[in-house]
């Protein structure tokens, strides 16, 4: 990202934008709730949703399982658009994401842990482990920057981490008990099968947090867009407002990954999306990022759980495949734009 491209944010389009997005949230998320092995019609899901439920498989399909997947959906796809798009913003590449920058692999590692240990006391650990592992991932991604004097290979050191982390999860997963294993090895690909609603009151109270401190701080950011040297200039202690925001991002995605799995990418491809429709400055960024997040794993959902007839696709493959599309994609538009 140079100084030209943070003028070229459009603006004038910006608030109907956001209405429509924010519309489309609601849509989607009423609209998924019908999708499914289930045969949840329209009449079921008014009827459950705005008055007495006749039909009680309806009633528990919808109220127990349905709903509180599509809000873990909702918040999920909303953290993870929004920790890419401060990673993006924060080290000013286009390309970082909590997946690539080692985030995920330390959260992985963390929670992999939690797993295989402590199998009876899961609430408080496993979010606990894996926000260690993430905030782990992250101090060595900064050290090894540091110790390299730059600070723009930060994600170069973040896959370097990734794949680190990810050989000593599978040491772990290779020696553990086949039933945890196999439990851990699912979990590990992206899923929302067996998400509470519990689990979207963690998600939404580290996320409410998350948003409200990139709110509250959103014009250092934006100075960080134009360079260190620039910031500095203006007041704004680089460093630590870097550190700060890469914390943010790791208990955002810790939170995010010890509920849901390995959902990779959509923190990268989201923030793209958003700077082509609304802009580039943070405030945009981060509200178009959340609105768009939502959208998107919403979807990927119903894709991963209404594909297959007896069977059920992890969110992680779904994700990964459009992700690695999408970066050769921004490879592509990179070349034509150089030549």
């Amino acid at each position: 990202m140079n100084k030209e491209s943070v003028n070229k944010a459009p603006s004038s389009k910006t608030p109907a934008i956001l209405f429509t997005l924010a519309a489309l949230v609601i849509v989607s998320a009423i609209a998924s709730i019908t999708f499914g092995p289930a045969n949840i019609g329209v009449n079921d899901l008014m009827s459950c949703l705005f008055s007495s439920c006749q039909n009680q498989v309806a009633n528990v399909v919808i109220w127990q399982v349905r709903i509180p997947r599509v809000l873990v959906a909702l918040v999920a796809g909303m953290g993870l658009a929004i920790a890419g798009a401060i990673l993006q913003n924060t080290t000013r590449n286009p390309l970082a994401d909590p997946y690539l920058f080692g985030i995920v692999s330390g959260a992985g590692l963390g929670a992999t842990i939690a797993n295989i240990s402590l199998v009876d006391n899961l609430t408080i650990a496993l979010p606990l482990a894996a926000f260690l592992g993430a905030l782990f991932s992250v101090v060595i991604v900064v050290f090894i920057a540091k110790v390299l004097q730059h600070m723009e290979q930060l994600l170069l050191a973040g896959v370097a981490v990734s794949f680190m982390l990810g050989s000593i999860t599978q040491f772990i997963l290779y020696f553990g008990e086949p039933f945890a294993t196999n439990r851990v090895i699912f979990w590990l690909m992206g899923s929302l099968a067996r998400v509470e609603i519990s689990n979207f009151y963690v998600i939404s109270g580290v996320l409410i947090i998350a948003i409200a401190t990139v709110i509250a701080l959103h014009r250092q950011i934006d100075a960080l867009l134009l360079g260190d040297e620039s910031a500095a200039s203006l007041g704004v202690d680089v460093d630590k407002l870097r550190l700060l925001m890469l914390a943010i991002c790791a208990a955002l995605t810790a939170t995010i990954v010890a509920y849901c799995g390995g959902i990779g990418f959509v923190g990268l491809m989201i923030p793209h999306i958003v700077r082509q429709l609304i802009g580039v400055t943070t405030l945009k960024l981060i509200i178009g990022s959340a609105l768009i997040g939502a959208i998107f794993l919403i979807w990927v959902d119903v894709v991963a759980r209404s594909s297959l007839p007896e069977a059920e696709i992890p969110i992680g493959i779904i994700t990964s495949a459009l992700g690695s599309l999408f970066f050769l994609f921004i490879m592509y538009r990179s070349r034509q734009s150089n030549l």
